[in-house]
């Protein structure tokens, strides 16, 4: 009876045994469950964080292609016509240009001094300038000039500014910086310019001075 008794504790032990141990290994597998929840969640960030990168990435190498397609031509002792309606319209002299050529855009910047003679639609000068350097963009259809700017025409109007641009579709020319125009009659001064190539027809929409000229 004592032998069947200790066979029965001996069962029972092993029963509980068994049972702490599939107790044990649920909680294991449970905080397995746990700590591999958040690795998942870093795994997939990662993911979403390496597929954006690429994306920029592409972004990155197809500008910097684009950037590379451009084309430069240097010049020296530079000469332009701009035509407009089958005529010369200006005409431009400069001492360096370089010209930049891509698919979207053509830029050419001019060192100076810079040299521009406009003409009148029989062809006759009617306006002459100068300037330390210029830009003309072709899409745009627009030449610029900067720093020193000066404006003379076959009447004896003058013009004198840091900037000027003349733009093609319109044809007139536009300063949004200080002007200071001479004519035989009087003198005026001020910002936000736009007239003609001729001087004749203009206004400036912030005047700062007028003199009348003897």
């Amino acid at each position: 009876m004592f032998r069947s008794l200790q066979q029965q504790l001996t069962k029972n032990l092993t029963m509980m045994h068994s049972l702490f141990r599939a107790s044990e290994m649920r909680e294991i597998a449970t905080l397995g469950r746990i700590k591999l929840s958040p690795l998942l969640l870093i795994v997939f960030l990662s993911s979403i964080a390496c597929s954006d990168l690429s994306e920029y990435d592409s972004s990155q190498v197809s500008s910097t292609l684009n950037d590379s397609l451009i084309v430069t031509t240097e010049s020296w002792d530079v000469e332009m016509r701009l035509m407009q309606d089958g005529r010369n319209r200006m005409f431009i002299e400069g001492s360096y240009a370089i010209n930049y050529q891509a698919s979207d855009r053509k830029r050419t910047d001019i060192s100076g001094p810079v040299y521009v003679q406009i003409y009148d639609t029989l062809g006759a000068v009617e306006t002459r300038a100068w300037s330390n350097r210029a830009v003309y963009l072709e899409q745009e259809a627009v030449f610029e000039l900067f720093d020193s700017v000066r404006v003379q025409t076959t009447a004896g109007n003058r013009l004198y500014s840091e900037y000027l641009k003349w733009t093609q579709d319109t044809d007139r020319i536009t300063s949004p910086y200080f002007v200071i125009i001479i004519t035989e009659t009087d003198s005026i001064a001020g910002s936000g310019f736009d007239g003609t190539t001729d001087l004749e027809d203009y206004v400036i929409e912030r005047p700062s001075g007028r003199m009348m000229v003897d």
